[in-house]
């Protein structure tokens, strides 16, 4: 057997017992399976404002977000959305509920949103973020926001502040998250 032999070599096909078409080893019959990405994050409020993070790195560098980020292998979503908050504004949370789950069908990605409080009023521009700022809700920047589930996810928890729904909320009617990055 030679070394050209060895190397993984993907085609394709139907696996058997599935359904759908999937990568799958010439050799070995090893199955690939390519999954959605998980984003956690939170809407974080403290003194009836929100921690927003202006972007230091791309996609949508200099655009505001909230503390969100990919959940790492082995930690769970509330921990995942602690950890983003300390990376990307060095704020500690308090997880209050779970306030949505979207899906961004383009990117393959099912985002989980949290409401949460600062746990300490203590916070400041992390390597991720240019700066880090409280904004009450009448002054978020509407027109400098990262991505349409920030907007999404502002709104959702704006409607739960003023007693108009409860969570947890899904996708807006006719919304797909489909941006081009």
């Amino acid at each position: 057997m030679s070394s050209s032999d060895l190397r993984p070599s993907f085609s394709r096909t139907v696996p058997r017992g599935d359904n759908l078409e999937r990568a799958v080893c010439d050799h070995c019959n090893f199955v690939h399976y390519e999954n959605p990405r998980i984003v956690v994050g939170s809407v974080v409020r403290h003194e009836g404002k929100i921690l927003m993070c202006r972007r230091a790195i791309e996609p949508r560098r200099g655009l505001w977000t909230l503390p969100a980020g990919f959940l790492e292998i082995g930690e769970t979503p509330e921990a995942g959305a602690r950890r983003e908050a300390m990376e990307e504004a060095n704020a500690a949370l308090d997880i209050q509920s779970l306030l949505a789950v979207y899906t961004i069908h383009k990117l393959s990605q099912v985002q989980i949103m949290y409401r949460a409080a600062l746990a300490a009023p203590d916070f400041s521009a992390g390597p991720e973020s240019l700066e880090v700022r409280l904004f009450a809700f009448s002054d978020i920047p509407r027109d400098e926001i990262a991505f349409p589930s920030v907007h999404w996810a502002l709104d959702h928890d704006r409607a739960i502040e003023e007693g108009r729904a409860s969570a947890p909320f899904a996708n807006p009617p006719g919304e797909t998250g489909n941006i081009t990055v």
